[in-house]
């Protein structure tokens, strides 16, 4: 009886000095795992003559169901103390500013806004959004768009030309987006009507020249378009980009090869102050080149042009992101900058459309 009374003190001793869960893990194992101190004497019960076992088996169960108890209060008591630790040590300082989300920190690309608030535009005048490679044959880069062989209009784009292929044929990094143009009238019937986006790559990098930048086309296709047709199109394209109840624009003879006749196009504006402000003032810009879709290059389709005709434009979409959101230098839009991008960026989610507004 002494051997159990000290037993008995010897554990409760022991969940007494435990500080922590572990220790009072350790202290259950010690005592009641299967070679703890409590099961080592409930196994000599066998061994014990009735009358013993009938006076023994109450005090070491007794003693067993005390410890259990014990052991479930101090591990209570621990779990109590912890928590009101990590309460003391886990504060939070709620008069902090919260963090924004990532959505609310992310910044759209002035690129990729203006050409969702083009193809807004357009696509309200009925124009679907074609693609094509930006590597390209010669043939779609330049003969299909009745760019003779060895003519030196080739030479005005600064192309970057690939190695040559096994058949001696070197590819190039299209230099406009015109070749899915001619893709386009290959696997189309017409009418068309569509706008091309995309990156074009010339030899060519200063303040407003990036060896890559972006360009937006339009071609349209059909038996009766025409050059009043193309000024109403860029008009409105124009008093819709700019934001502006009126333009006033300017058609000049230019020349292109894959358009006859060929007319750049001026907007007026006035430079007088900080900004560039369209739909006013005595100043003229030049903002994009156009013209009606020459027969060869329909002929290259495989369209008459007895039959069928056609006006095309295209507009450097760099350029008129940064006459309408007032960026002084094209490099930046290249470099990565997160301030810049924090400045000039746009909220994401924030799609432009016609009727709700397109730069927000």
């Amino acid at each position: 009886m002494t051997d159990i009374a000290e037993l008995e003190a010897s554990i409760l001793a022991d969940i007494e000095a435990a500080t922590d869960e572990v220790a009072i893990e350790a202290v259950r194992v010690a005592s009641l795992g299967k070679k703890g101190s409590i099961s080592e004497q409930m196994k000599t019960l066998g061994k014990m003559d009735p009358e013993e076992r009938k006076t023994m088996g109450p005090i070491l169960n007794g003693l067993r169901e005390k410890v259990t108890n014990a052991i479930a209060d101090k591990k209570q008591d621990l779990k109590r103390a912890a928590m009101e630790e990590r309460l003391v040590t886990e504060k939070v300082d709620v008069t902090l500013p919260v963090r924004q989300s990532p959505a609310e920190a992310g910044r759209i690309h002035p690129i990729s806004q203006v050409m969702d608030e083009i193809t807004a535009i357009f696509a309200d005048m009925g124009f679907s959004v074609a693609e094509g490679p930006e590597i390209e044959t010669d043939y779609y880069n330049f003969t299909a768009l009745n760019f003779p062989e060895g003519h030196p209009a080739r030479e005005m784009h600064d192309t970057f030309f690939m190695q040559p292929d096994e058949n001696g044929e070197r590819k190039v990094l299209r230099t406009h987006t015109s070749p899915v143009q001619i893709r386009t009238m290959e696997a189309q019937e017409p009418p068309i009507r569509i706008v091309i986006p995309g990156k074009t790559y010339r030899c060519d990098a200063d303040a407003t020249h990036s060896p890559m930048f972006h360009q937006l086309e339009g071609l349209v296709i059909d038996k009766s378009a025409n050059i009043a047709n193309l000024k109403w199109v860029l008009e409105e394209f124009c008093k819709s980009f700019f934001e502006v109840n009126q333009v006033k624009m300017r058609f000049r003879p230019s020349f292109f090869p894959f358009t006859e006749p060929s007319l750049e196009v001026d907007i007026q504006c006035d430079r007088s102050g900080n900004e560039v402000k369209f739909g006013e003032g005595t100043d003229w810009m030049e903002i994009l080149g156009c013209g009606m879709v020459h027969p060869n290059v329909l002929k290259n389709c495989g369209l008459d042009p007895d039959e069928y005709q056609g006006f095309a434009w295209g507009i450097g979409i760099d350029r008129i992101a940064m006459l309408k959101y007032g960026m002084p230098d094209l490099r930046d839009f290249f470099d990565a900058d997160v301030r810049w991008m924090k400045h000039y960026g746009f909220r994401p989610l924030d799609i432009p459309t016609l009727f709700g507004g397109l730069s927000g």
